[in-house]
């Protein structure tokens, strides 16, 4: 049974009914995504229970898997498969920062580590295209697993923005998704996280000094649409389409067909 929210995250949602190029749309129920599930209420924990979910991808790093574990229910049947992405880490990173400063007392060592952390990152669009760069096997493996799989997949990182928001794109995009609703669905997350979880994620931020530039609240909080284009073109630029950038990373021809009967209808 698909399903449209999961209670204790902020940026969950399915990708069906998105409209496809040749007419039609998308699956109900095959592919989901979301920022980390370490948070689920009873609610969520139900909810994910009975969504008819099989496979979680994990896109986060080890350390941001143990700052936050997955929160499972316990009777679930669920295989989990986790592609650290170092790429498009960095509120996983800051989290990390602040929460050792909360134990440790360090906070400026703390600010410093995310200043460092920042001044190393270049734009999202970049942070995308180093992702695409050293990434296909990964994403081959996501759709894989989305081709696959008896159930649905969801897909998920910290704040299901980067690491999720290209892997999404680059499915929906081999599936043959209207461009401009991929597009729309990756700016989603900038809507889904304003408030609650932006205000919280920028207040630690800015609560350890450090100075809140328009890179910083873009890298944490903001889907812009020009951020996930540029990574679509490169796609294009490189391996003629999103098709062929995933059977670069060892998709073969087969996964795909079966790929794109999964997420249309």
């Amino acid at each position: 049974m698909a399903i449209s929210t999961l209670d204790g995250t902020f940026n969950f949602r399915g990708t069906g009914g998105l409209p496809l190029a040749g007419g039609g749309t998308t699956a109900d129920g095959v592919l989901y995504r979301s920022d980390a599930i370490s948070a689920l209420t009873p609610q969520g924990l139900q909810g994910l229970a009975g969504s008819g979910i099989d496979v979680i991808i994990d896109y986060r790093t080890p350390a941001e898997q143990q700052m936050a574990p997955d929160r499972l229910p316990p009777a679930m049947d669920v295989r989990k498969v986790d592609l650290p992405l170092l790429e498009g880490a960095f509120t996983g990173m800051a989290q990390g920062a602040m929460r050792q400063a909360a134990v440790s007392g360090g906070t400026a060592a703390a600010a410093r580590a995310v200043e460092t952390a920042l001044a190393q990152l270049p734009t999202l669009g970049r942070i995308y295209t180093g992702m695409l760069e050293h990434g296909a096997a990964d994403f081959a493996r996501t759709a894989r697993e989305a081709a696959t799989a008896e159930g649905g997949v969801l897909v998920h990182c910290t704040a299901g923005k980067d690491r999720t928001g290209v892997s999404v794109a680059l499915l929906l995009d081999a599936a043959g998704v209207e461009r401009d609703a991929v597009v729309a669905d990756y700016e989603r997350s900038g809507q889904d996280l304003a408030g609650e979880w932006s205000d919280r994620m920028l207040g630690m931020v800015g609560s350890m000094g450090v100075p809140l530039t328009e890179q910083i609240v873009t890298l944490v909080t903001r889907a812009p649409a020009e951020a996930i284009r540029s990574a679509l073109d490169w796609v294009e630029d490189n391996h003629g389409s999103a098709a062929g950038y995933l059977r670069s990373g060892g998709l073969t021809g087969a996964e795909l067909a079966r790929l794109r009967d999964r997420l249309r209808q």
